[in-house]
């Protein structure tokens, strides 16, 4: 059934819904109760008609300066800036906006400044909802929060916690995860889900901790020792989903940051949207944009996992079948040879070495033979000249003693003593009767 909102002249300009009995038709707001304490059960206002006296009401305040810490900016849209200015002491914030020149100074303003702010109180009807529409705004210091923080991150620098020799590599293929994050938070089912997407057997040891308020260092930091100590854990993710400046500010506490520092097992930080910063980040061993970056850079992905697999297959493959081909290539080449072919050419070349050396042989045989009958023949030749039996072929004899020694000296033989005479034909034996002179 439509409820008609449309008014009638005369009636309540605000806009608004009728009262029980008349749905379909509002009230003039002449009929309506003029005063708050007028009203009845049977006689209420239209909420349209409470917010514009809430708004009328409003519209009277005076405007006034303001002081306290920027907690949350938001000057993306152009001429339009929007503020959450928190009390410098107490827990108590208020939305601030405002336009043009505003939102132009406000640019220049960045989360944790302190500053003044002047403006006038401004309701919005539609929702009923108090805000403060400022028309200038100035800095006071660096927000005190901010300042806290700095100065803890010097000096946790200062020892050594954010230096990059002291990261650990998280692993490449971890089979459990251990994840640390507020109870039904919807960072717990952004990071196993898009994990389990990634690579569906990882496991997850979960412990649920406070991510704000003053519970949540103690609880983080009992979270990252429980799960450290854990064996079975390769890997843990702290996450925690967006939120204002001093949402994350237990993220920033010095027991926390010190923990994780400490932690043996890879830590990956995931706290807030890309643009959010904590102390935990510096001392982490990765820091992920959002809890769903994390899940992605702490687990591989088993599609592109499963790809270069099939590369390094194909590659493998490659290789061995060109290997093969090659050496095919190689034995056939062996196997075509003709010293396979026809094993007996392998004895040609060396029968022909043989064959030759044979010739040669011989002919320096016959070669020696030949000088060594020639040198034969010329001693020969030399021997006959020079033997006695040649001597004696010309005439000439050999005398000999009785006792077979050659005589050279006729007067040496005594008389009547025995000689051989050895002729070119036989040899005779004669007695010695006289020594005959040269001249005789």
């Amino acid at each position: 059934m439509a409820i008609h909102t449309a008014f009638a002249p005369g009636w309540a300009d605000a806009g608004g819904g009728a009262p029980a009995g008349s749905i379909n038709r509002p009230k003039p707001l002449s009929e309506l109760p003029r005063l708050a304490r007028d009203t009845t059960a049977d006689d209420p206002w239209p909420v349209s008609v409470l917010s514009q006296k809430y708004h009328d009401a409003v519209a009277r305040w005076p405007g006034a300066w303001v002081e306290g810490q920027i907690v949350e900016i938001n000057t993306r849209r152009a001429g339009s800036a929007y503020l959450t200015v928190r009390d410098n002491f107490e827990d108590i914030s208020v939305s601030v906006m405002g336009f043009r020149a505003f939102a132009a100074k406000a640019r220049d303003f960045r989360q944790g400044d302190r500053v003044v702010v002047h403006g006038k109180p401004d309701l919005w009807v539609k929702q009923t909802r108090l805000s403060f529409m400022a028309d200038d705004i100035r800095r006071v210091g660096t927000g005190d929060l901010k300042e806290q923080i700095e100065q803890l991150r010097r000096q946790l620098k200062g020892e050594g916690l954010f230096d990059a020799e002291n990261k650990v590599r998280l692993p490449e293929f971890p089979q459990r995860i251990g994840l640390i994050c507020a109870p039904q938070a919807r960072a717990e089912g952004d990071v196993i889900t898009n994990a389990r997407l990634r690579w569906p057997t990882i496991e997850f040891s979960v412990v649920h901790a406070h991510v704000q308020g003053p519970q949540c260092p103690p609880e983080v930091v009992a979270a990252i020792q429980k799960l450290d100590a854990d064996p079975s854990v390769d890997v843990i993710i702290v996450a925690r989903g967006g939120g204002s400046f001093e949402d994350l500010l237990g993220f920033s506490d010095e027991s926390v940051v010190r923990a994780t520092a400490a932690c043996r097992t890879p830590i990956v930080s995931a706290i807030g949207h890309e643009d959010d910063w904590t102390l935990i980040d510096l001392a982490a061993d990765l820091r992920a944009s959002t809890p769903t970056d994390a899940a992605k850079r702490v687990v591989p992905d088993v599609m592109e996992q499963e790809g270069i697999i099939a590369e390094a297959r194909m590659r493998i493959e490659s290789r061995i079948r060109a290997l093969v081909d090659n050496e095919t290539r190689l034995i056939e080449g062996y196997a075509n040879r003709p010293s396979l072919t026809q094993p007996l050419t392998m004895l040609d070349k060396p029968q022909r070495f043989v064959d030759e050396a044979k010739v040669r042989l011989d002919i320096a045989l016959r070669r020696i033979a030949d000088d060594a009958s020639l040198t034969v023949e010329k001693l020969q030749s030399s021997l006959t000249a020079l033997s006695p039996q040649s001597t004696l072929d010309r005439g000439y004899a050999v005398v000999q003693t009785a006792q077979g020694a050659v005589a050279s000296d006729a007067s040496v033989i005594p008389d009547g003593a025995t000689i051989k005479v050895t002729l070119k034909r036989g040899a005779l034996e004669a007695t010695k009767t006289a020594t005959l002179s040269q001249e005789d």
